[in-house]
């Protein structure tokens, strides 16, 4: 799964969000979502997410 489908996205799920200032290189950052920020039901640059550390950033993976 990606993380363009609002559906696929839960609180609590673990996930991979590349950061704002991440998004030259594509480094991710993993977390836990404590709040989805996108209202669509699809991005086609993936759900914007608000992680449990603060972090704010776009869905890229959803973790295992």
């Amino acid at each position: 799964m990606n993380g363009m489908n609002r559906r696929d996205i839960k609180v609590g799920l673990r996930v991979f969000i590349v950061l704002k200032q991440d998004q030259r290189t594509g480094k991710l950052t993993e977390g836990v979502v404590k709040d989805i920020l996108t209202n669509s039901p699809t991005h086609p640059h993936g759900i914007k997410v608000r992680l449990e550390s603060g972090a704010v950033g776009r869905v890229k993976k959803i973790g295992e």
